[in-house]
Order: C-alpha cells, then structure tokens, then sequence
C-alpha cells in the first residue's frame, strides 16, 4: 500500500503520479508552472537517480535537482 500525498523525489520510477501542491519560494513556483509542473498536471517518474530525477509533464521529459523535487507534493492517479 501507497502512502501519498509524498514528493516528487520518493516517487519511484515508471510511476505516474499527479501534483498535489507546490511548496517552495514563489519565483520557484513560478518557473516550475511555466514548465508544465502545475497542481493536477501527471508526471510520470523516467529517472530517479542519486542526484537528480527526470520526469516527464507535458510529453516533455525535464530534468530536477532532488532539493526541487522535495517541494513538490503528489498524489496517486488512478
């Protein structure tokens, strides 16, 4: 069984997963809007590697840093 809500960064990898809320500074949120990362978009975790994660929003794969991953808080999608 699935614990969520939980970040992006525990998301494990071919799991998809739909963005609960965004926690960082608002010019973070901002830019990460602007790339596709918005509340109830899907992301589907690629790569959840040591130090970064791709994932994929939008039908573009992007690459984070895991200290941005942890702001974002997901949810299951069904």
């Amino acid at each position: 069984m699935e614990i969520f809500p939980r970040s992006l960064s525990e998301t494990p990898v071919g799991k998809r997963v739909r963005i609960h809320q965004l926690e960082s500074k608002p010019e973070v949120c901002h830019r990460l809007r602007e790339l596709g990362f918005c509340e109830n978009a899907i992301v589907r975790c690629v790569v959840n590697g040591e130090g970064n994660l791709i994932c994929e929003v939008c039908n573009t794969r992007i690459g984070l840093n895991h200290s941005i991953a942890k702001e974002i808080i997901v949810s299951a999608f069904e």
